[in-house]
């Protein structure tokens, strides 16, 4: 049984990521690139980043697949409903829908649902917040053939902010504006930052809006369990890098662990947790962004400027050796990792 509150019809969202092989998704990938582009004040690159794609997946077409699968399994079935409280022990749920009490028995749950509920001063919060526009233009604006990851060359007034341009094609691309700050923003505020970068960076001054998207992702240094009244999944159970917001990939691991656990009859609490160096890593970058010790824009700066991009994507996907994290961590400037390190201890 799948239950969700949305009947996930409409293109609400976009996931972007790398990888060096076709995915299990790779089928429903909207667009690939092999090329990257990175640009701030101080350094502007366009980087190759072979074995890896950078990959784009549409919500819709996510949905869609999804549900497709889903019908050519009866046994599953979709419920669309509001969640609200529930109670899970010993294969045994009561859960809230649409205010109504259900039980069910001999059941696994599988939680994605992510709460706030930890007030422990200790944990740090941050919100990767965004809006991107699908915009579609009447001459020839667009390299499809390379995608800006990160564009920091904006305002940093707000906090850590930058834009990242997909091109579909010359005429049409997905122009994103990203922050990672402890509030959101006015509503407005999101436009007239987009309207400014498209019109000072990419020069264009004639297009159309054809598709909107919004989307919070909490960034956090509280260890979200995942076994707890259920086992948590996605952002519920920890699959948010802490220091970038990057989900998709993770979940996907995480999944295919499940399966693999489920399919051989193993107890899914051997399930490895994220290993503790990269948290470390995450909560010593998220104590500086917090804290504003450091630039974020000087932080993504350093890394891709004084390593290669192979290095970052690896050390961005909990992928690095330790000789890949030392030499990234080293091109930060000292003492401001080193402070945030000593509290992490």
């Amino acid at each position: 049984m799948l239950i969700d509150k949305d009947a996930k019809k409409n293109n609400d969202r976009t996931w972007c990521f790398w990888e060096q092989e076709d995915g299990f998704f790779d089928k429903i990938v909207f667009k690939k690139w092999d090329t990257i582009s990175f640009l701030s004040d101080a350094y502007v690159a366009d980087m190759e980043i072979s074995p890896y794609q950078y990959k784009m997946i549409r919500g819709i077409d996510f949905y869609q697949y999804c549900f497709q699968e889903i019908k050519r399994h009866p046994t599953i079935e979709f419920i669309q409903a509001d969640i609200g409280d529930w109670s899970y022990q010993e294969k045994s749920l009561s859960i809230d829908l649409n205010d109504i009490e259900y039980h069910f028995t001999n059941t696994i749950l599988f939680n994605s649902i992510y709460r706030e509920e930890n007030a422990d001063k200790k944990i740090i919060k941050l919100l990767q917040h965004f809006k991107g526009w699908i915009i579609e233009t009447k001459e020839p604006a667009f390299n499809p053939e390379k995608a800006t990851m990160m564009d920091f060359r904006i305002s940093q007034d707000n906090g850590t902010s930058f834009v990242y341009v997909l091109p579909f094609d010359e005429k049409t691309a997905l122009v994103e504006y990203t922050l990672f700050t402890k509030q959101l923003l006015q509503p407005d505020e999101y436009d007239e930052q987009l309207e400014l970068y498209i019109k000072m960076f990419l020069h264009i001054e004639e297009y159309k809006v054809i598709e909107k998207e919004f989307g919070v992702i909490p960034m956090t240094n509280e260890k979200l369990s995942f076994e707890r009244n259920g086992w948590n999944i996605g952002t519920a159970g920890g699959q948010t890098k802490g220091s970038s917001g990057y989900t998709f990939q993770f979940i996907q691991k995480q999944s295919q662990q499940i399966v693999d656990c489920l399919v051989n009859q193993n107890p899914l609490s051997e399930i490895p947790a994220t290993p503790k160096r990269f948290r470390f890593y995450d909560n010593t970058l998220l104590e500086i962004l917090y804290h504003n010790k450091l630039p974020g824009k000087e932080i993504f700066t350093a890394f891709f400027k004084k390593n290669k991009p192979q290095q970052v994507l690896r050390f961005l996907d909990n992928e690095s050796s330790i000789k890949d994290e030392l030499k990234i961590i080293s091109s930060l400037p000292t003492w401001p990792f080193l402070k945030a390190a000593i509290k992490q201890l």
